[in-house]
């Protein structure tokens, strides 16, 4: 089931000499609107700027071709905020002395949610069951005489601030976008009388517009209606699920074909999943991954849908790929099998990794949870087992079963995903996820490769532990220098504010390795104030000179 919409706009230049508003609409394709939603939106430039507009018309073009190109992972708040901050620096840098400015409101409906940008003096209203609810706030001065000028606009100040709004659609209700050159001459109430007299959207559009103008307002006039017309899945997953309805495979045999591709062997099973080593017609080995039989709830394969979801949008050498697999008709994805080994199958075999070894799986491991979290992914299972050591050096993050993205992903109530050993403190709080956990998790997967034990020590199923001071690694791995050292430990902090807040900001620290303690140590007085020390010693000169010079004379 997807989200249907009706649309309808109208826009009029009335006395001013040209149109400076500006209208969009976007209603991609079904996968696409899935994921990003629709997007509707109105601008109203700045007549007392320099080209309002341009800046009204540029900043609908950069958001609806820019917001779609965002990585599907992030939320449509922080995908817009993002892109309006860009184009604000945009509109300052091309104004040549004089701003270009402009108000705007963006609307992206998406599954059963809508979020709300607004910034100036558009209005956006909310209209069901004939009540007439204004969304939004006019950010304008409120002393007499400066109601109509801007406080808050696009290209007005270098620290942009934007109103953000979300909830729950309802159907059959109706978003209202208005410029001031309609709202601020009709008024609520007669707004209100006239989509209740209008029932069709094109004409309540027109009419909006036309009567604008009619009641005497000399400003540009727009109006932008949406209609719920049916709701749409709960989230991404539903989306999914019900765009690709597959059966499952059920156990397939060795030598068997399935959607031309030839099993090999079963390489893992569980109760959540089986995996297969398959081949595609020019020998190349992948991996299946699919459900057992026993496991047909849609939940199940909501959860494998978007395992391949995520993975797709996380493409890059630090993670499998996944085949595109176009001709399918079961419930599964396929990803590249790789030569090597899992960081646990190489630590049971060798023990503890050699120091250089383990650097240099640190600093990939980093860079591969650095790129998870900018697409606002957690992976919330990192783990010896989860990464893939390959033969050509190359480290991959694997299983993404438990990954989780604001916004899309929902947990059932009373879980706590992952592995109790390398779950940060604060998950057994019942805290939601944060990027800082999967960075516990990193900490203790690497302290347990270069050690062979666990910061706190292994963590039972179902236990509730305690958590007081991590040991230092040290204890077990008297090489590791003390950079390192304090690298691991905090890594590891109980408190999550203690922790390293990014990925990137471990990594530089890992990258600087021994020159950490170099900086640190204390340097000496010439090398930290040395016009000082050069000045004291030609002064002491000068002294000893004259003292000489006074022995002399006495002579």
């Amino acid at each position: 089931m997807s989200l249907q919409l009706s649309f309808a706009h109208a826009s009029a230049t009335g006395p001013r000499p040209d149109n400076q508003d500006a209208l969009r609409l976007v209603t991609p394709v079904p996968e696409l609107a899935a994921s990003k939603g629709y997007l509707c939106a109105l601008a109203d430039g700045v007549s007392q700027c320099a080209d309002g507009g341009l800046a009204a018309r540029a900043s609908l073009q950069a958001l609806a071709l820019d917001y779609y190109a965002t990585p599907a992972t992030w939320s449509v708040a922080q995908a817009i905020d993002r892109l309006l901050v860009a184009q604000n620096r945009w509109l300052r840098a091309q104004g040549n002395g004089q701003p270009l400015l402009t108000t705007l409101s963006a609307l992206v409906l998406r599954g059963r949610r809508f979020t709300l940008a607004h910034i100036g003096d558009c209005r956006v209203y909310r209209w069901q069951n004939g009540q007439l609810q204004c969304m939004s706030e006019d950010h304008v001065w409120e002393q007499p005489g400066m109601q109509h000028v801007l406080k808050r606009a696009l290209g007005l100040d270098q620290q942009l601030l934007v109103d953000y709004l979300e909830g729950d659609l309802r159907e059959g209700e109706c978003f209202v976008l208005l410029s001031d050159g309609v709202w601020a001459c009709l008024g609520d109430a007669h707004i209100q009388s006239i989509l209740r007299e209008q029932p069709d959207l094109q004409q309540a559009a027109d009419t909006l517009v036309a009567s604008a103008h009619h009641r005497g307002s000399q400003d540009n006039a727009s109006a932008l209606l949406v209609r719920v017309d049916r709701l749409g899945a709960t989230n991404l997953g539903d989306t999914l699920a019900q765009l690709q309805q597959w059966p499952l495979p059920g156990a397939l045999r060795d030598d068997q074909l399935i959607d031309g591709w030839q099993v090999d062997s079963l390489l893992a099973q569980s109760r959540q999943s089986l995996l297969y080593r398959v081949c595609d017609p020019q020998g190349q080995a992948w991996l299946l991954k699919t459900l057992p039989q026993t496991r047909q709830d849609p939940g199940a394969a909501q959860a494998l849908l978007l395992e391949e979801w995520f993975l797709r949008r996380v493409a890059g050498r630090h993670f499998p790929e996944v085949h595109p697999a176009r001709h399918r008709q079961h419930l599964y994805y396929l990803m590249r099998e790789y030569p090597g080994t899992t960081l646990a199958d190489l630590f049971k075999a060798g023990g503890p990794l050699p120091l250089a070894q383990w650097l240099e799986i640190a600093r990939q491991l980093l860079q591969a949870v650095g790129a998870l979290h900018r697409r606002n992914l957690l992976h919330r299972d990192i783990k010896p087992e989860n990464l893939h050591y390959g033969s050509d050096g190359q480290l991959r993050l694997l299983d993404f079963g438990l990954a989780y993205c604001p916004g899309l992903s929902e947990d059932p109530p009373h879980t706590l995903p992952g592995t109790p050993t390398f779950l940060a403190p604060e998950a057994f709080d019942g805290l939601p996820p944060r990027p800082r956990q999967d960075l516990y998790a990193v900490g203790v997967t690497l302290y347990h490769l270069l050690t062979g034990h666990y910061p706190y020590g292994e963590v039972e199923a179902f236990q509730r532990p305690r958590f007081g001071a991590p040991v230092n690694p040290a204890r077990y791995r008297p090489d590791i220098p003390e950079w390192l050292q304090r690298n691991l430990l905090q890594a590891v902090a109980a408190d999550p504010a203690q922790r390293f807040e990014t990925a990137e900001q471990w990594l530089l620290l890992l990258e600087r390795g021994d020159r950490q303690e170099l900086d640190e140590r204390p340097r000496p007085l010439l090398e930290r104030e040395p016009l000082k020390v050069w000045r004291a010693l030609g002064l002491l000169s000068m002294l000893l000179n004259m003292l000489l010079l006074l022995v002399l004379l006495k002579r």
